[in-house]
């Protein structure tokens, strides 16, 4: 290709980001020294209308956003500038990243549904980074429902007596609401824990989404193993060791990154897991993995990779774009 790619970022705002810590800022910059064309916009300036005719007759669907030209380094407190906001016509970029985070709520869906009229390789369509449909249809806290072999023991309802019979069995458990992020309201509720009751009043009380119920792994205090997957293959992982009198190791609540290396284990869940991802378009995953188990598959907006970069010396991000590459056909 004579031009240079032309990239939409959808994501949260780019001024509060750390650029120490988050993976679409290394995406981001592999993709300057790459010279591709950078384009940041928020999910919430997204219109859809009835579309347009392109030259040869054919009707093209219109999807567009309030979006500006940013060119980015890695330089604390000047690490992005922006060109004038215009409305962007996201089916004339080349891939889509959509990296805003969750909830996955149905906000968060909707813009799927939005994202779906462009996705593809061609004219008028945008290569969507993970595909919008399999994200929608993936939520990262059930696909893994999908590998019963590789979870520790799990359950996912509405019902409280089932909940409470679970503890009775596994006396120790995590208490996680299914579409949250970074750790938010996840609990570690013990045998001879009176909470139980009021934490699933309060749960219910305020929505009408299940619970994801897992038997406690104590081997999350050695690390929960965050790998990550380029189209199905593993390219690095850390470990993140929970904070001292903390259940929870995601680094959003004080989770501490160490170097990791990938055990025959690993790699088994890895080679299961890889062929399905790889089917249904999601290039860039996270998963995690706790002593034997694996425990998520993180497909909406994975992190890590700046922390692998900095203990293995390697440019995880540079993997992930020759990755897109070869699904636009060697583009670029």
């Amino acid at each position: 290709m004579s031009r240079p790619l032309k990239i939409g970022v959808q994501m949260d705002p780019l001024g509060a980001i750390d650029i120490k810590g988050d993976s679409t800022f290394a995406l981001m910059l592999e993709a300057e020294a790459r010279g591709y064309e950078l384009y940041v916009y928020q999910v919430e300036t997204m219109t859809l209308s009835e579309g347009r005719i392109s030259p040869q007759g054919a009707r093209l669907e219109r999807l567009a956003a309030r979006a500006r030209r940013v060119h980015v380094q890695r330089v604390a407190g000047a690490h992005a500038t922006y060109g004038e906001e215009h409305v962007l016509d996201l089916g004339g970029m080349d891939v889509i990243l959509m990296r805003q985070d969750p909830p996955f709520d149905m906000a968060y869906i909707t813009a799927t549904h939005m994202l779906e009229h462009i996705h593809g390789v061609g004219p008028g369509r945008a290569l969507v980074v993970n595909d919008p449909a399999s994200v929608r249809n993936a939520p990262e806290k059930l696909l893994v429902t999908h590998y019963p072999d590789l979870m520790p023991p799990t359950l996912v309802t509405w019902d409280v007596r089932a909940i409470r019979d679970f503890r009775a069995r596994w006396r120790d458990i995590i208490v996680k609401p299914l579409f949250g992020n970074g750790g938010a309201g996840v609990f570690r509720i013990r045998e001879d824990d009176p909470n139980l009751n009021s934490l699933l009043e309060m749960h219910f009380a305020r929505s009408r989404e299940p619970l994801m119920i897992q038997r406690y792994e104590p081997a999350v205090r050695q690390g929960d193993k965050r790998i990550i997957l380029a189209d199905g293959q593993p390219i690095g992982a850390i470990d993140r060791v929970p904070a001292e009198g903390e259940a929870r190791s995601n680094m959003h609540v004080g989770g501490r990154a160490v170097k990791a290396t990938l055990t025959p284990r690993d790699h088994e869940i890895c080679a299961a897991i890889g062929p399905l991802l790889r089917e249904q378009g999601l290039i860039f995953v996270g998963i995690d993995v706790i002593g034997e188990w694996l425990t998520e598959i993180n497909v909406t907006s994975p992190t890590g990779l700046q922390e692998i970069d900095r203990f293995d010396g390697v440019n995880t991000a540079s993997m992930l774009w020759d990755c897109i590459l070869a699904r636009l056909g060697g583009q670029g």
